[in-house]
């Protein structure tokens, strides 16, 4: 990570010119600066690596803006930031180079689609650099859009945007917008509203600004060899999502740090009881990651080195043959699996709970997380890992899986702690699980369920 962040972006080129066509399309950004980019990846990866991964999106929005001019004839403009090169056009000789002009966000995109309408183009298209999702066929889509509205959007899962084009400028769309927030796309489509505009919306694609969203990234593996590990043929990564599990982790760990072929990456949430110094202390790789399972699983998995993924509850323990189980079932043809569900306690309840769970993870293929899911990285990754929820992430993913293959119970346990069901009792425990998921499938919204189920906001 100790290379210059720049050096994955070559050519040397003179300057493009503005060819005069009638589209434009203009990428925004700021040129790699180590520490000055990708700052929220910074926790995960340092400042060099977040730099590189900024870097890598560049050079990966430059090659698709030039393969859509080369298809669809148009011009490109990019309006970048930042401490620049000499000549900042070396990076792409097809575009024209210019600062961006502008105290925020929206007055530099409001100058660059003025200017470039008042040179003549007959419409503008604003991209950014955080979507690697982003194609050509969208850009495509947003042109056939703009044809029939006046604003065209691509909406961020983020809740901001990573594409807008326009015909018209009209500077009063970005006043008085919260950029940066999760907000930013409602108060724009308001704005848009208030101003009597019609507005097409593209698919919600993800940008790259967490350490959850690598796993992004890691679909395009090439692409970003320089900043995000290189798959291991034959080894088995274990991703352990933490959070104050100072407790249980050594128990759970030590026994699959025994195992050769195997890593284990803890993906902390913030812990304040030791739980990231024992996990370093006992061997195991740690990634900092923002709370909530399905992005720390997610920021985990994208650092890891291995053929296959194991995701782990902190407090469930991994069968002794485990590693020779998963590859079994994965070679069999499944797509993924899970191991079958045991409760550590006694008590004729807990037996009816293992039984009624490993009846629906078998027949429904639906296990959930504390069964240990595995399956292969490639596979993980070119789904896009999962949705980063505070809860219900492993039955939406579990969900996704089914549509590609079988999913298979292993059949050895997995025994997980009985601590939340000694607390809550068995009865109500499953009540509140089976609420969830039917509550779920009613459409509720993961953050009110996380609510509902950990019984605070």
């Amino acid at each position: 990570m100790d290379q210059d962040a720049s050096a994955s972006i070559v050519p040397d080129f003179e300057p493009g010119r503005i060819a005069g066509r009638s589209r434009r399309l203009i990428v925004m950004t700021r040129l790699p600066e180590v520490g000055r980019v990708k700052t929220r990846l910074i926790p995960a990866m340092g400042p060099e690596g977040a730099a590189l991964v900024h870097a890598a999106l560049l050079k990966r929005t430059l090659h698709l803006a030039k393969e859509h001019a080369r298809q669809a004839g148009v011009d490109i403009e990019v309006r970048f930031t930042g401490g620049a090169p000499e000549s900042p056009e070396a990076y792409l000789n097809e575009a024209v180079w210019r600062e961006q002009q502008g105290q925020d966000l929206g007055e530099r995109m409001h100058d660059a689609i003025f200017a470039a309408l008042n040179e003549r183009a007959q419409a503008v298209i604003v991209i950014g650099t955080d979507c690697p999702e982003l194609s050509c066929d969208v850009l495509d889509r947003a042109w056939r859009l703009l044809e029939t509205h006046d604003i065209v959007l691509g909406p961020a899962e983020d809740g901001g945007y990573y594409l807008i084009g326009m015909s018209q400028p009209n500077v009063r769309l970005f006043e008085e917008i919260n950029w940066g927030t999760e907000d930013v796309l409602r108060q724009t489509q308001n704005r848009a509203k208030e101003l009597k505009k019609s507005i097409g919306l593209l698919p919600v694609l993800s940008d790259v600004d967490e350490a959850e969203n690598l796993v992004l990234c890691r679909r395009f593996q090439s692409e970003f060899e320089d900043c995000l590990p290189q798959r291991i043929p034959g080894l088995l990564t274990v991703v352990i999502p933490a959070l104050n599990e100072v407790g249980k982790l050594e128990e759970t760990v030590k026994p699959i740090l025994n195992h050769t072929n195997v890593e284990v990456i803890i993906a902390d949430g913030g812990s304040s009881d030791g739980t990231v110094e024992l996990a370093k202390r006992l061997g195991c790789r740690v990634v900092l990651a923002n709370r909530g399972r399905g992005r720390q699983m997610n920021a985990g998995a994208a650092q890891a080195r291995g053929e296959f993924l194991l995701f782990l509850h902190a407090d469930t323990r991994l069968p002794e043959g485990f590693h020779a189980e998963i590859l079994h079932n994965l070679n069999s043809g499944a797509i993924a699996g899970a191991f079958r569900f045991l409760i550590d306690h006694p008590g004729l309840s807990m037996r009816l709970v293992e039984w009624g769970t490993n009846l629906r993870a078998k027949y429904l293929q639906l296990p959930f997380g504390d069964q240990g899911l595995f399956l292969r990285s490639s596979d993980f990754f070119q789904i896009g890992g999962f949705r980063n929820w505070p809860l219900m992430e492993d039955v939406e993913l579990c969900r996704r899986l089914k549509s590609l293959g079988r999913i298979v119970i292993a059949k050895s346990p997995a025994p997980t702690s009985g601590r939340r069901w000694k607390r809550l009792g068995a009865f109500r425990n499953t009540l509140y699980n089976h609420l969830c998921l039917t509550m779920y499938f009613l459409g509720v919204s993961p953050k009110r369920l996380a609510e509902f189920y950990y019984g605070r906001p």
